[in-house]
């Protein structure tokens, strides 16, 4: 209860001014980013590094969740599902190749806490993308 949360899709990941939070009147826009994804295993590198800057440039916690086993046209997708802290540190992690349903209970005090002691939000900026 209480928490903002923000849903992306796939390819979102690739492009931080679709994810950017922003701070209005001391309160941030989302508390938990979100990707619900079909990433391939040739590119997974990326998936969890780019995981990783979006929880930690946006200052939320971050839920990776992508596919596994061969697309149609045979191209391999191996998850690496994860939950991410503000911090940038997985705290879940599904195991490759394999259907995973995990559960972590996410802590809002923990979260507001490192907020206020590395407020890095009253430094980002008022850009925004005119249309959406």
């Amino acid at each position: 209860k209480g928490w903002k949360v923000r849903p992306l899709v796939c390819y979102d990941l690739r492009f931080p001014v679709w994810s950017k939070n922003r701070l209005t009147n001391g309160v941030h826009e989302y508390d938990l980013v979100y990707y619900v994804a079909n990433w391939p295993a040739s590119r997974i590198h990326m998936w969890d590094t780019l995981l990783q800057a979006r929880a930690i440039e946006n200052q939320a916690y971050c839920i990776g969740v992508n596919r596994i086993g061969a697309d149609g046209n045979g191209i391999p997708h191996n998850g690496h599902s994860r939950v991410i802290d503000p911090k940038g540190r997985i705290i879940l992690s599904a195991p490759e190749d394999k259907e995973f349903v995990g559960t972590k209970v996410l802590d809002y005090d923990q979260l507001a806490a490192y907020r206020k002691s590395f407020a890095v939000g009253l430094d980002w900026d008022e850009f925004h993308i005119k249309g959406i």
